[in-house]
């Protein structure tokens, strides 16, 4: 797993929180499991244009961080499935609030990409 090379600073909120959603990837995985819970080949289904390494990672840290949890069934063979913990869910309205600004702004990425 990537370790930082420079600690959070921990007198900081705002970067206590992007420390947990600050990869690419993150904030996706977080809204995707927010209504259900998901098999990792739904997540990689769901989020197709991520690396299936980089995602795999990705649920591994939000995992170790709490915001994610991973049920692993003794069947054979395995399955497993990924949910959003209280945690996680509480990091939403400020999903929420990130997704409402992206759709309020749409036209300045549209301008800025050529579409």
């Amino acid at each position: 797993m990537y370790e930082r090379k420079i600690p959070v600073d921990l007198s900081c909120p705002l970067r206590l929180t992007m420390s947990l959603i600050d990869s690419k990837w993150k904030s996706c995985i977080l809204d995707e499991l927010r209504s259900t819970s998901m098999r990792p080949s739904e997540l990689h289904k769901a989020l197709p244009e991520a690396a299936p390494r980089v995602l795999d990672i990705q649920l591994k840290e939000l995992v170790d961080d709490g915001l994610v949890i991973k049920t692993i069934y003794p069947e054979l063979p395995p399955r497993s499935e990924y949910s959003i913990t209280e945690l996680g869910s509480s990091l939403l309205p400020i999903l929420d609030s990130m997704i409402a600004w992206g759709e309020k702004n749409k036209a300045l990425f549209e301008k800025k990409h050529g579409k």
